[in-house]
């Protein structure tokens, strides 16, 4: 997770909107991208992230 209190990171990587959520994998390569808010608590958002931590 990272806060970009001044913008410098949003700005390098060209973000728009907030929330952006980059999802990177064990190996640091990107393998999603949601931009908007996101029900990662609910039952898909679980299973996502589940599946993604047994890579």
């Amino acid at each position: 997770m990272l806060l970009d209190a001044t913008g410098a990171v949003a700005k390098s990587y060209g973000i728009a909107y907030t929330p952006t959520v980059f999802l990177v994998d064990r190996d640091g390569k990107l393998v999603g991208k949601c931009i908007g808010v996101r029900p990662w608590t609910g039952d898909k958002g679980r299973a996502l992230l589940r599946l993604l931590l047994a890579r």
